[in-house]
């Protein structure tokens, strides 16, 4: 075996790691799924590969073979074009403080039971900093009860922030969205009711803010962004999670 196909299946290898890791936390998720089988497809492609380059070459010897080889090619340029793109957005989207004070808006997630999740903790510890260094600031703590959940996410929520210190007046909750797009919408509605203004503080993880800022500028709220610490070895199973997410918004809705 030649030194450069080692070095190719060393990488390849780390790449399989870095989304089978994250199993042992958290459930398999569209990411992870996606990360996995495209770490097997190309572990598999360099150790077979002359065998794989002569089916390739047989492929291509017939004139339907070469359009579909030539389509596959530039679905797969595209792809990788589009998902290069998405992540600068992601990256530029993951903090953008304004520069007056506004209500912060905290994005449910999981909840065990009544308690929040890490992950749900985690987006809470960033809203409570930006809390305490604005005290005359309003929260909106938006997420439904999901199966599993005893309690909605948003009750999770309130109630963390107020054992943190948060005066319990200071928060209000939406407590009957089911995904991102439901959070932001009640919670403008939220803000409209309370004379909150239209501007927020959306507080999430940050691979997650980029697509909550798009349904924001749809509801024609002014949005800005902190982000959470999220666990590095979470990191990259959600973010090719959100490549997928954010497909299906800009092309299928």
């Amino acid at each position: 075996m030649s030194h450069l196909k080692i070095a190719l299946l060393a990488l390849e290898i780390i790449l399989l790691a870095v989304f089978v890791i994250p199993l042992f936390v958290q459930s398999l998720n569209a990411g992870g799924a996606a990360g996995i089988l495209i770490s097997l497809l190309l572990i598999a492609i360099t150790i077979f590969w002359k065998p794989f380059v002569r089916l390739i070459e047989t492929i291509w010897v017939h004139t339907s073979g070469k359009i579909v080889l030539s389509v596959m090619a530039l679905v797969l340029a595209f792809s990788v074009c589009f998902a290069g793109y998405l992540s600068v957005r992601m990256a530029m989207a993951v903090t953008n403080l304004p520069e007056q004070p506004c209500t912060v808006v905290v994005l449910g997630c999981k909840v065990k039971g009544d308690v929040p999740s890490l992950m749900l903790r985690r987006r809470l510890e960033a809203a409570c900093t930006y809390l305490e260094e604005h005290p005359e600031v309003m929260c909106i703590v938006s997420g439904g009860q999901g199966a599993g959940e005893k309690i909605s996410e948003a009750q999770a929520m309130q109630t963390y922030l107020i054992e943190k210190g948060i005066d319990a007046e200071r928060i209000l909750m939406e407590d009957k969205s089911t995904n991102t797009e439901e959070n932001l919408a009640f919670s403008k509605n939220i803000l409209e009711e309370n004379g909150l203004g239209n501007a927020a503080l959306i507080v999430t993880d940050g691979f997650h803010q980029y697509r909550a800022s798009l349904f924001a500028e749809e509801l024609g709220l002014d949005a800005y962004s902190t982000s959470c610490n999220t666990q590095d070895i979470l990191i990259p199973t959600y973010w090719v999670r959100e490549w997928f997410a954010l497909a299906k918004e800009i092309f299928l809705t």
